[in-house]
């Protein structure tokens, strides 16, 4: 016998392979089980009397414990059972459906990753349109199989680079785009009717689709052999991402424009990617997610049709984006639901075309899991959020780099990232079988409870009159609101276990090293090419173009994205283009609610809390009024998760809380800082921008008077640039991963006593 069972049997050359011998006594048993099996025997529901002896089995060891013990509520408010039975299959809607066919559930493609596996597309963009573009060259040669850019605040907001109020913003999160001429470069080398091109881009969406169009057209292709995806999600920018330009209904004017014009002349162009990405980076669950994501596809859908787009014309082209987290079968099964609501959904449409009702989504493993705290971990976390996305049958998948949680990616970095995927495609065989985990009692119905779930969520959205309304209300954001405080509040009393951080915390400071951009070289880079490009081109054309674009705002019959393209031609500038539009639509500018008793009662008896309250209320009897702080965003960067969440959190335990309108400038949030006489200023910053904004904002304060207010700072900041926050004044740092129940005591210390 050889150490595998199987006895050995001589081939003719005289050479030995392992065989199982099948026809051998001891493997009849064997051979009566197989054919059971395959003719479906013996696989029925197990009987009550074996339940019953199992559980009996169980609660012994357990030690007198109820089975109970062993069941757990997720974040969605499933309730999960320790062992699922095919007698839980009967329970569910699903039927035995197959890859390929409706509704989809495991998956949009008949034959899947056996043909050909998912794309692996980086997402990533930096600094100057030539360093995003040796990088790319290098992901391509080394593997990756299609772009997916990441563009800079300033251009995501419809500022050119010279514009003083996005001075500190430029490159740092993305890369810097302010002409055709910057999209030429970022491309050069890579044929564009060959090579898949991701955007994201949701506020100036216009201009950048209008200068890749240019660039493209400039190295040979037509729009019609373009393929690729823009984001142009609005709705969800509103929701929670903040990286939009003009208000609700002028926006979904530009995306029904896009969906309208890819139709016409970009067949091989998706019009949309429906995210539901960033909602579970601010805190949604994945019920919240997955709903959220198929009511605001609903609504895109409604608006292109009330445009005059026939549905079977646009709808396969529409696709979506979801993020996945460390829930690893909810992320699997939420994939699957997503399939199966999207087709139930699109029914209403009445498509005659398949695709239209086909589900297609691009996918990227989450950020908001990623640690400071011992980064390497960050590798597994990313692997086992890879492995669901490809289980649950994603088409294309980009993978986050371990640092991400410190600062940009750097190239070693975003190696392993990328080789993350390419090991699992080429070496785990995972590819060689259709939706792997169709059939399993524990998937199949928590596939159906997120189908069951979600309906509900959908159900109240369509109730009030659609996401849009829905958003006007304020819906969709309490419900992520209230699940980021209960998420936060379980790992901080270390219900939910994160390795590094709550458990298993490593004495030493693990060292990486970040990436670091130097924001004055490329600023001083954009700067030179804009004023090269104004002096060439023709400004009488260029106006001439802006003015049929603004004018076209309060004319419905004009497409805008080809009016913009028009202008790109001329070289109009992402601003100008934005401004354009901005004359007759205005900028949108909001404040964020503060929501009372959302961490208080995320928190509940917890000990810790009330001891955070204690030494507030000492405090407020000492001097005479309740510590104040003012929570502010500078500059670009629209995530305010951090910012909501300590704003929520801090005003629950006692503190007199502002929070500040997006997109302060530090002048403004100084002259705000001294009207509302605050004994702290807290900024949020997520973009890579601290090391030009907090001293601009302490010189501000310094010319406001002042300079004797507490500055702290928190949000993804390098361990290099704490010593500089210190030197320029800031008495605070507070990575993530902060115990924010830690950070309200220590704040509360940092504050001078005169009574204390």
């Amino acid at each position: 016998m050889n150490a595998m069972g199987g006895s050995y049997q001589s081939k003719p050359n005289g050479g030995q392979s392992p065989h199982l011998d099948l026809d051998a006594p001891d493997r009849r048993g064997f051979n009566a089980l197989l054919h059971r099996t395959n003719h479906g025997e013996g696989m029925s529901t197990p009987a009550p009397e074996s339940l019953a002896a199992w559980q009996e089995q169980v609660e012994k060891e357990l030690r007198g414990k109820p089975l109970e013990a062993l069941y757990w509520t997720s974040p969605e408010g499933i309730r999960i059972k320790p062992l699922y039975t095919a007698e839980d299959l009967e329970a569910t809607e699903q039927t035995d459906s197959l890859p390929g066919m409706a509704p989809y559930m495991r998956g949009p493609r008949a034959s899947m990753y056996a043909n050909r596996p998912w794309t692996i597309r980086q997402y990533a963009g930096f600094s100057t349109a030539e360093e995003s573009n040796r990088f790319y060259r290098d992901n391509l040669a080394a593997g990756q199989k299609g772009l997916s850019v990441a563009f800079d605040l300033a251009t995501h907001r419809g500022y050119d680079s010279d514009n003083p109020l996005v001075a500190q913003d430029v490159g740092m999160a993305g890369v810097a785009i302010d002409t055709v001429e910057d999209m030429k470069i970022l491309f050069d080398g890579i044929p564009l009717d060959q090579m898949s091109v991701s955007m994201t881009m949701n506020g100036a969406v216009l201009p950048v689709m209008a200068s890749y169009i240019v660039a493209a057209e400039e190295q040979g292709v037509a729009q019609a052999d373009l393929s690729g995806t823009i984001q142009n999600d609005i709705l969800k920018e509103f929701m929670v991402r903040n990286t939009y330009i003009y208000p609700p209904a002028a926006s979904m004017r530009i995306v029904s424009d896009i969906i309208g014009h890819t139709a016409e002349h970009m067949p091989r162009f998706n019009s949309i990617s429906i995210s539901g990405y960033h909602m579970q980076e601010a805190g949604a669950n994945c019920v919240q997610e997955l709903a959220f994501t198929i009511a605001d596809g609903i609504e895109y859908v409604r608006a292109a049709i009330d445009a005059g787009q026939p549905v079977d014309k646009f709808a396969p082209r529409l696709s979506f984006f979801f993020c996945i987290g460390m829930n690893f079968f909810m992320e699997i099964a939420k994939l699957r639901a997503a399939r199966i609501l999207w087709h139930e959904v699109m029914a209403q449409f009445d498509p005659q075309n398949p695709s239209s009702s086909m589900l297609r989504t691009h996918c990227q493993t989450s950020g908001v899991s990623l640690q400071e705290q011992d980064p390497y971990n960050n590798v597994v976390r990313t692997t086992i959020e890879a492995m669901a996305a490809v289980l649950g049958g994603t088409q294309s998948l980009h993978t986050n780099a371990f640092d991400e949680a410190i600062a940009l990616p750097t190239p070693f970095s975003a190696r392993i990232a990328r080789n993350t995927q390419s090991i699992i495609a080429e070496e785990s065989q995972i590819t060689r079988v259709i939706d792997p985990l169709g059939g399993s009692y524990y998937v199949e119905s928590l596939t159906h409870a997120m189908v069951v779930e979600a309906r509900k969520l959908i159900g109240e959205i369509e109730n009030v009159g659609g996401m849009t309304k829905a958003l006007d209300e304020g819906i969709p954001m309490r419900y992520i609101e209230e699940s980021a405080a209960r998420r936060q509040a379980r790992v901080e009393r270390g219900e939910d276990v994160i390795i590094g951080v709550n458990k298993y915390p490593v004495e030493e400071d693990v060292q990486v090293d970040a990436l670091d951009i130097d924001n004055s070289k490329v600023l001083k880079n954009q700067i030179r090419r804009l004023r090269e490009i104004r002096e060439k081109r023709d400004d009488a054309a260029v106006q001439s173009a802006l003015t049929a674009l603004s004018e076209a705002t309060g004319d419905p019959t004009k497409n805008l994205l080809a009016l913009a393209v028009e202008a790109a031609r001329h070289r109009a500038s992402v601003g100008e283009i934005s401004e354009a539009l901005a004359s007759r639509w205005n900028r949108h500018r909001t404040v964020a609610p503060i929501r009372k008793g959302v961490f208080e009662e995320a928190y509940g008896d917890d000990p810790k809390f009330a001891d955070v309250r204690e030494e507030i209320k000492l405090f407020t009897e000492l001097e005479g009024r309740a510590p104040s702080i003012y929570v502010v965003k500078i500059g670009q960067d629209g995530h305010d998760r951090g910012a909501k969440a300590i704003s929520n959190a801090f005003g629950d335990t006692g503190f007199d809380v502002t929070l500040s309108e997006l997109f302060m400038s530090p002048q403004e949030a100084a002259r705000r800082t001294a009207e509302l006489g605050v004994h702290v200023v807290g900024v949020s910053t997520l973009a890579g921008a601290h090391r030009t904004i907090v001293p601009e904002l302490m010189a501000a304060l310094k010319d406001a008077g002042q300079e004797d207010v507490t500055v702290v700072v928190g949000g993804v900041i390098p361990k290099r640039d704490y010593q500089f926050l210190y030197d320029c004044g800031v008495a605070g740092i507070f990575g993530p991963g902060t115990n924010i129940l830690d950070a309200a005591s220590s704040i509360l210390k940092l504050i001078p006593g005169k009574n204390r």
